[in-house]
């Protein structure tokens, strides 16, 4: 049977609800440990603005799956194979370098994707996208700021940014896959194509990597995917663990 329009945008919710929360609790591992204070605040408070959206995406995922889940429930009581964020989202940190290339990364995919997404007619999911691309053009202009200072800085900075691209580049053209959802959010004018978001972002990348002196390959080598069906890397598992204990431990507890 096919499924409904609610359902596929109770799935498309939980694909950017689930990154933004897995990143943003990602980014909360480096509160006490930036390399200087400023960053460490800046990191923080880009954390807590995935959270927000998370929070804000799942809530909505939580009415349109009319099951009595709210934010707080698909947040902590689903297991690994019931998320769909993508999978670059739950990457280790590594250093710094990998640490604000991925973000780069998503961050330019995030701009180009939530601007398409202010025009959705779904008026909820563009009131969202209004307000988190506010958030997110900050973001961006945060992480190409640094690619290109790692890239310009000294050879170390420099070759810790290619290692951080040599983790990496396999996890971006998850981003961009689409499936049925896609195609019928897409018919409804609820979601826009990846194919135009891809595009974007691609140029997004090369103006960046040119400013920071690196070059971005015109292949597209073997690339990592699964999380449109709830497949994961080892990651996610210790990140879900971590991230959920407390709520599990303390299920009827009322904060």
């Amino acid at each position: 049977m096919s499924q409904s329009i609610s359902e596929h945008l109770f799935e498309y919710c939980l694909r950017l609800g689930d990154t933004s929360l897995v990143l943003g609790h990602r980014l909360s591992e480096w509160c006490g440990h930036g390399p200087l204070l400023e960053e460490d605040i800046a990191l923080t408070n880009i954390a807590l603005d995935h959270i927000g959206q998370a929070t804000s995406l799942l809530h909505y995922a939580g009415q349109l799956e009319q099951k009595g889940r709210d934010e707080d429930n698909l947040a902590y009581f689903r297991e690994v194979g019931e998320f769909r964020n993508a999978l670059l989202s739950e990457q280790p940190n590594g250093d710094f370098a990998c640490t604000m290339l991925r973000q780069f990364f998503i961050d330019a995919f995030n701009f180009h994707l939530y601007n398409l997404l202010k025009e959705s007619q779904d008026a909820t999911l563009s009131a969202i996208a209004i307000k988190s691309h506010k958030e997110i053009t900050y973001h961006l202009r945060h992480s190409s700021e640094w690619v290109v200072r790692l890239g310009q800085g000294t050879e170390e900075s420099k070759r810790r940014l290619e290692s951080a691209f040599a983790e990496l580049w396999m996890y971006t053209g998850e981003l961009f896959e689409m499936t049925e959802t896609d195609e019928n959010l897409i018919q409804a004018g609820i979601a826009f194509s990846l194919n135009e978001v891809q595009t974007k972002w691609r140029q997004s990348v090369e103006d960046t990597f040119k400013r920071a002196g690196l070059a971005l390959p015109n292949y597209q080598d073997w690339m990592a995917s699964g999380s449109r069906k709830g497949i994961h890397t080892e990651y996610l598992g210790y990140l879900l663990a971590e991230m959920q204990v407390l709520a599990r431990a303390n299920p009827d507890a009322k904060w």
